[in-house]
């Protein structure tokens, strides 16, 4: 029930329901979207003038997050971003909030660039996935990502700051304010929550410095400027996959052929199915599960019973999600895959020349 409500709600939200009882539901809906959106709007507005306070870090803030809920991609471009930096020598550190983890409301380090210290389960999956998979990279949590910059500084001084999922973080100051945007929906169906995707007015898109529009199609060009702002488009490609239990990487050409059972917790599953499809994955059954899905023994349990009454051999998900599964079932496990996502920018260049300014 609660995944089908889910699914339900962004197909309303984004605007692709468009029956009249759908259309009713959004209306009765309206009144507590333009309450939260005039909320955002005061907030902002505090901030702006300086009625609540923005903090700065001694070192510069790279912030990347989106105007939506979830399914832009934040993850991806952080990680890019941060091999970047860490490919011409700078010492980089994520904040993040540690969304989903046990530890969700501290303040901790993650990693300090050698070792990851803490797992999934206590840290959130996205910020143990930055960790886990982009060598060198600092990693720290915590709901104020001004406290957990100061904690970064005093631990592992980095030479600048990833504010992963930070656009709505208005306490600190960035010095370049990356917006990411989905290219196919950028503002849902135009509400803010809860009848529409927005966490704030699509106006406050023009506090940024600079959009990227993901999930456009390889190659594809965007305007050179969206909501004013200088604009580049990002693809999202899957470029191979791993073995849930270790070993070589297997290109997706090798999985062609075997019927597969694809699962995700994630903000829009369906993306990452219609992508193995692209791939030529023969998917038998799919399975969403809810964002940040905590894959509890019941998780488990309709994984291995979907995979034993279907045609599926293999069973394939997301970078995200195999963080999560180290307790999935042996037999489950050993023909499990982890399909790895790769992002492509266009005119990297430019972007890199941007953030280079900001740097000594």
């Amino acid at each position: 029930m609660k995944k089908s409500y889910s699914t339900y709600w962004r197909e309303l939200a984004n605007g692709t329901r468009t029956a009249t009882v759908d259309q009713i539901l959004i209306l009765l809906l309206a009144p507590f979207g333009l309450a939260y959106s005039l909320i955002q709007k005061l907030r902002a507005t505090l901030y702006r003038i300086g009625i609540l306070k923005t903090h700065r870090l001694p070192q510069p803030v790279i912030s990347i997050g989106n105007i939506t809920v979830g399914g832009t991609g934040k993850t991806p471009v952080t990680a890019y971003i941060a091999r970047q930096l860490l490919e011409q020598g700078y010492k980089v550190a994520v904040l993040s909030r540690g969304y989903g983890g046990s530890l969700e409301g501290r303040t901790v380090v993650v990693s300090d660039g050698v070792t990851v210290m803490l797992g999934p389960q206590e840290c959130g999956d996205e910020p143990y996935l930055l960790a886990s998979t982009v060598p060198g990279l600092m990693v720290v949590i915590g709901t104020d990502r001004h406290d957990a910059g100061q904690l970064a500084m005093q631990q592992l001084v980095p030479d600048i700051f990833l504010l992963d999922d930070g656009f709505q973080h208005l306490r600190l100051y960035r010095d370049l304010n990356i917006l990411l945007l989905d290219s196919l929906r950028p503002f849902g169906n135009g509400w803010t929550l809860p009848s529409g995707l927005l966490r704030e007015p699509a106006e406050a898109a023009r506090r940024a410095d600079l959009v990227i529009l993901t999930r456009c199609p390889e190659g594809a060009t965007v305007a050179p400027r969206v909501s004013g702002k200088p604009a580049f488009a990002a693809s999202h490609r899957l470029v191979d996959a791993l073995p849930l239990r270790g070993g070589n990487p297997v290109p997706l050409t090798e999985l062609q052929g075997p019927g597969f059972l694809a699962f995700a917790g994630i903000a829009q599953p369906d993306f990452f199915f219609s992508a193995l499809r692209d791939r030529g994955i023969n998917l038998v059954l799919t399975l969403p599960f809810p964002d940040h899905a905590d894959y509890d023994q019941t998780s488990l349990d309709t994984i291995r019973a979907a995979l034993q009454n279907s045609a599926a051999e293999y069973a394939i998900t997301t970078e995200k999600d195999g963080v999560k599964l180290k307790q999935l079932p042996v037999e489950v496990a050993a023909v499990t895959y982890v399909a790895r996502l790769d992002i492509v920018i266009e005119k990297p260049a430019e972007l890199q020349a941007l953030i280079r300014n900001l740097l000594p």
